[in-house]
C-alpha cells in the first residue's frame, strides 16, 4: 500500500480518560472490565483502525504488540493501543492495552533522547489476551497518548514527571504502509 500518516493533537490538560480494561484494585473507584470504548473513541485525539467485518470467526490467544513508526513534536512523548472487539451493534469492547514512552524506545536500561520531528519505530506491550472474535465482528485498534488515571499523563517535556510543571501540547503523527510497517501482531489460533 502506498504511505500514509495519521495525525492528532495531544493535550495533557485533556488526557484522554481511561474506561474500563485490566485495573487495580477498588472497582467502585476505577470500574474495571470490558467496557464500551465508543465515546473514548469519539474524541478527536484517538485514533481508530478497525478491519472489516470478519467472514468468520478469529481466535486470538497470547501477547498482542502494536508496532507503530511514530512523530511527534515533543521532546518525549507516550503512545497507548487498545485491542478491541467491535459487535455487529457498534459495542467497542476493550480487551487489552499497553503504553510505550518514547524515551524507552531501545529498552528500559538505555533511555535515547528523541529529535522531535524524527520517525521512530516503537512496539506497544498490550498484554496478553484470548478472545474469539465472532463472524460480523471487527477486530479494532485504538492509538492515541494517553489512558489516565490508568499511566500517568506524559507531559512532553524530557523532564522527570514528579518535578515537571510544564504541560506542552503535542502533535503525533502515525505513519503506514510503504515503507512504514506499521501493524499489530496477533497471535491467531
Amino acid at each position: 500500500p502506498k504511505a500514509a500518516s495519521d495525525s492528532y493533537i495531544y493535550d495533557p490538560r485533556n488526557a484522554v480518560p481511561t474506561v474500563g480494561g485490566a485495573l487495580c484494585c477498588n472497582s467502585r473507584v476505577f470500574p474495571w472490565g470490558p467496557f464500551d470504548q465508543r465515546r473514548v473513541e469519539g474524541r478527536h485525539d484517538v485514533l481508530v483502525y478497525s478491519t472489516d467485518p470478519l467472514k468468520k470467526p478469529v481466535q486470538v490467544s497470547g501477547p498482542i504488540h502494536v508496532v507503530l513508526h511514530v512523530v511527534t513534536s515533543a521532546e518525549d512523548t507516550d503512545f497507548t493501543a487498545k485491542l478491541v472487539d467491535v459487535y455487529p451493534d457498534g459495542r467497542a469492547v476493550i480487551l487489552c492495552d499497553g503504553i510505550h514512552r518514547l524515551r524507552y524506545r531501545q529498552g528500559l536500561e538505555r533511555p535515547a533522547d528523541y529529535i522531535p520531528g524524527a520517525v521512530e519505530r516503537i512496539d506497544i506491550d498490550t498484554g496478553v489476551t484470548s478472545n474469539l472474535f465472532l463472524a460480523g465482528h471487527r477486530i479494532r485498534v485504538d492509538v492515541t497518548s494517553s489512558n489516565f488515571p490508568k499511566y500517568d499523563r506524559n507531559l512532553n517535556t524530557q523532564a522527570p514527571l514528579a518535578e515537571e510543571k510544564r504541560l506542552r501540547i503535542a502533535r503525533q503523527e502515525i505513519r503506514h504502509g510503504g515503507e512504514w510497517d506499521s501493524h499489530v501482531l496477533l497471535p491467531v489460533v
